[in-house]
């Protein structure tokens, strides 16, 4: 066999959709191995694509990091979490196939023996799995140590291929903490991978839902005709959570809701909502369908109507007495970092001009949840007394991102009995209901779109800074305004949310 030669699966018809995608022979290096995100979701998300049999035997893992571990003990320390967190049923068969192409690299990212040592150990693994030569380098780490990694990485030769073989590079969000940081920091990672290597993970993109938000639209010819002014009032987006910061107090203090999960996750989900059909759905038509709405965005006039923001406070989420943002451990007594933050966006196009979008996020909110709720115009004409649809509100279709992935389509029915009256029913599909077979988790299908060499889940850097572009003026204005608003832990947010959407006559849904 070739070793320069790309790895081409003889066995599979790339148009039968029976067979799975398989990656081929290459090895993951994870930075930041030990920490959360690896734990609890891409070491799990790693051996689910293994057990499902979307990994190829000849695949290799390293975990870089400070620890004094051997490989022995570094693959029974993932084991132990795998096993714990791992979605498909855990087979000592399929660990073994992994366990021997584990291996783990001692260092810090300042280390230049270490990274050497590194490509020694890549060199032998690659021997030893037959892996091409193909390597996924996974930076699960904070976005200040990207660029030493990346020179490191770079000094190395580790970003230098054989004929046939390629390096791919993995960020984590955030991407940059405004547009001058994201500008800069595609320089560092541009300077050392090729564009074209580069993905940027937003895991919501991964979710089922939201991929088949695309699908529902441009497949049925019942939705995508009401899917503009015409017919749409409104679209809200949300992602609440009932959880505070817990131990990210040195990540999240100073960078806040809307930087943490607007600026990427809604933002993102957003422009999948209001985009026009691509010719395809390779990366480059469905990058420039999004590029196009992201790029008509307008901010309201009046920031202080349209915008709110806040802090939880002490309060009850359920049965438990929680303490206030400013009470985590971490925290400073003064810290003006919102947990709670929501915006109000127009669209200037054809398709949307008119239709407000509202993106709202926040911590210890009333419960944990993340949908897309397109809210429609009311009928023109309601040929009912008004007693008999006083309990009818306006048609709406809600993506179920989280936790409970579904879509519910909302609409005024008559109620049984001898009176005309009209209520409200939902129409409910569930991918738990629908399916025999129990979706992906997002990292799983990521994971291996990375391996694969498909980018079209991932965002580009034109998305990046036009995404920076819409909330910049925001945060600059936030930060003349002071301490934001505290609200009680269990509630759905500050006052001034609710009072941004009164403004416009409308509420906010409660999911």
């Amino acid at each position: 066999m070739n070793d320069s030669a790309p790895w081409v699966n003889p066995l599979r018809d790339p148009d039968d959709l029976r067979l799975p995608r398989i990656a081929g022979p290459c090895t993951i290096i994870l930075f930041g191995v030990t920490g959360d995100l690896a734990r609890k979701k891409l070491l799990p998300a790693i051996y689910d694509l293994a057990n499902r049999g979307l990994l190829p035997p000849n695949f290799g893992l390293i975990g870089f990091g400070r620890r004094d571990w051997s490989d022995e003990y570094f693959a029974n320390w993932a084991k132990e979490h795998v096993q714990k967190t791992c979605r498909t049923p855990f087979r000592e068969s399929t660990w073994n196939q992994l366990a021997g192409g584990i291996r783990f690299a001692k260092g810090t990212f300042d280390d230049t023996q270490a990274f050497v040592n590194l490509s020694h150990t890549l060199n032998d693994l690659d021997r030893e799995r037959n892996t091409h030569g193909n390597h996924a380098f996974y930076l699960s780490i904070p976005p200040s140590a990207f660029p030493i990694v990346a020179q490191q990485l770079a000094k190395s030769g580790l970003t230098q291929s054989r004929q046939g073989a390629w390096r791919r590079v993995i960020i984590e969000k955030p991407f940059g903490h405004d547009l001058q940081s994201a500008e800069a920091l595609d320089r560092t990672i541009t300077s050392v991978f090729d564009p074209d290597s580069i993905f940027r993970i937003d895991h919501y993109l991964g979710k089922e839902t939201v991929q088949n938000l695309m699908a529902m639209r441009f497949s049925n010819m019942l939705f995508e005709p009401i899917w503009n002014n015409h017919y749409v009032d409104h679209v809200q987006i949300t992602m609440a959570e009932d959880m505070g910061i817990g131990s990210r107090a040195g990540y999240y203090d100073g960078i806040g809701a809307a930087r943490d999960v607007i600026q990427n996750h809604l933002i993102q989900l957003m422009a999948i909502t209001a985009m026009d059909e691509p010719v395809d759905f390779t990366a480059r038509n469905v990058h420039y369908e999004k590029a196009k709405v992201l790029s008509a965005v307008r901010l309201p006039k009046n920031l202080a109507l349209h915008t709110a923001r806040g802090q939880y406070a002490e309060g009850w989420q359920g049965q438990e007495h929680v303490p206030g943002y400013l009470q985590e451990e971490g925290i400073g007594p003064d810290s003006h970092t919102e947990t709670y933050a929501a915006i109000k966006l127009w669209i200037d196009n054809w398709r949307w001009a008119g239709v407000p979008f509202y993106l709202r996020t926040g911590k210890r909110l009333g419960k944990r949840v993340t949908e897309i709720a397109i809210v429609f115009k009311p009928a023109p004409h309601l040929p009912f007394t008004a007693n008999a649809t006083q309990e009818h509100g306006p048609n709406e279709i809600v993506f179920r991102i989280q936790p409970d992935e579904g879509i519910t389509l909302r609409f005024g029915s008559k109620v049984p009995g001898s009176t005309m009256e009209v209520r409200d029913v939902n129409m409910d599909f569930s991918y738990g209901n629908s399916f025999t077979e129990a979706s992906p988790e997002a990292y799983e299908r990521l994971i291996l779109d990375v391996l694969l060499g498909e980018p079209p889940l991932f965002p580009t850097t034109e998305e990046v800074n036009l995404s920076w572009k819409i909330l910049d003026p925001i945060e600059k204005f936030w930060a003349t305004q002071g301490q934001p608003e505290q609200y009680p832990s269990g509630t759905w947010g500050p006052k001034s949310a609710d009072e941004m959407m009164a403004h416009d006559h409308r509420a906010w849904r409660l999911p």
